[in-house]
């Protein structure tokens, strides 16, 4: 992800103007992560992640949309050339590329009407149902424990009007507990019953990251609502998903 994974490096020779801030530790990809969409807003200056639940609904944070988007699909399918050739031919490349009204896009507001950090986007078209995308539990869900191994991944850059990054990239970090300011935004709620955090020396998200997929066992466990602007945070902060699975579920079906 440009999880950022900001090391010090030390290259002999290199001036200081060359070295930029980069993905370090973590790795493209590749087949993993297939599911993952890249969200902006059309009127531009906000870049996030998100990820295809089934062929029509993608999740992502809440402060992610609230304005019309463009939401990209299939940056990391797994298909070749010619296969994206064909698809192109035959006009499916719309489907790729879909600029999606704010009256489809439905954020989660509590019982006392408080809005959280997360959202669902109806997609104007159903995508194929070839299409990879992140399962959800369809049983019990419950929480990482403490020190469990999480992935996360994404597209962000190292701080705002960086250097785009042109593919998905991987990295595990770990569970652990939050401090007392690891929480969304202030516009958003959250407690100890829907917020989580995760942290490994060394491995950040940074602009862009937010609203990326946290998976654990192959589930979709949580979306990180860390939204770093000129610097990248390794204390990671997300949003449970066992807390708003019935949501989830509801939403889905009657819309």
């Amino acid at each position: 992800m440009k999880l950022c994974l900001v090391l010090v490096l030390l290259l002999g020779g290199s001036a200081s103007g060359d070295i930029e801030k980069r993905i370090l530790g973590s790795t493209e990809c590749k087949k993993d992560r297939q599911y993952h969409v890249q969200i902006e807003s059309v009127q531009g200056g906000r870049s996030c992640g998100g990820a295809l639940l089934n062929t029509r609904w993608v999740i992502t944070a809440a402060h992610c949309a609230g304005q019309a988007i463009k939401v990209k699909l299939g940056l990391n399918n797994d298909v070749s050339i010619f296969t994206k050739a064909f698809s192109l031919m035959k006009g499916n490349s719309k489907k790729h590329e879909q600029t999606v009204p704010v009256a489809q896009q439905h954020a989660f507001k509590d019982e006392e009407g408080k809005l959280h950090d997360i959202v669902l986007i109806k997609l104007n078209e159903d995508m194929s149902a070839k299409t990879p995308t992140i399962d959800l539990h369809s049983g019990e869900c419950s929480r990482p424990p403490p020190k469990a191994k999480v992935q996360v991944g994404g597209m962000g850059q190292a701080k705002t009007g960086g250097k785009p990054v042109k593919e998905v990239r991987c990295a595990t970090t770990e569970i652990s507990a939050c401090g007392e300011n690891d929480k969304p935004a202030d516009a958003y709620h959250s407690d100890e019953t829907t917020t989580m955090c995760a942290h490994r020396p060394g491995v950040e998200a940074c602009f862009g990251d937010a609203g990326s997929a946290v998976e654990y066992e192959g589930h979709l466990h949580g979306i990180i609502v860390s939204d770093p602007v000129d610097k990248c945070a390794n204390q990671i902060v997300m949003l449970d998903i066992c807390y708003y699975m019935e949501w989830i579920e509801k939403t889905m079906k009657e819309n």
